[in-house]
């Protein structure tokens, strides 16, 4: 009986512990949930997982103008032609990632940690299923 409660009490201030040291030591491939962005115009070309944009993460602390009004982003997934020499200047996602705001950009594996060969994309949309880039191109679109 008092090994079983031994037990118990370690896992129960253990486990958290455990959990998360595991995370910290073996991050995995962020899964990107409904209404996430995934970006990939640049980044199997450059030889980097897509950018999963986790929209809902920055609407529920900003309000749409500050990234499609005051950044400049277009309300369209791929639309916008971002890469990583205009984020280190500050354009896009540099204004806030600039290691005061928010993290800076030499954490790659925060923002690219996508699957590889994702097509850029909202997340579970309906209309990205309908209306994807590959779809345009074919279509003799941009």
């Amino acid at each position: 009986m008092i090994l079983m409660e031994y037990i118990t009490v370690s896992i129960r201030y253990n486990l958290p512990i455990f959990l998360l040291v595991f995370a910290l030591l073996y991050p995995a491939m962020a899964q990107a949930e409904y209404g996430d962005v995934l970006m990939n115009n640049y980044s199997d070309d450059a030889g980097m997982r897509p950018v999963v944009f986790p929209h809902w993460f920055h609407r529920i602390r900003f309000r749409c103008k500050v990234c499609h009004a005051d950044l400049g982003f277009k309300f369209e997934a791929g639309g916008n032609e971002i890469n990583m020499l205009k984020i280190i200047d500050g354009e896009y996602c540099g204004a806030c990632h600039n290691g005061e705001v928010a993290w800076s950009v030499e954490s790659c594996d925060i923002c690219h940690s996508g699957k590889p060969g994702t097509p850029t994309q909202v997340h579970h949309s309906t209309t990205s299923k309908l209306f994807t880039r590959t779809n345009n191109k074919q279509k003799g679109g941009k």
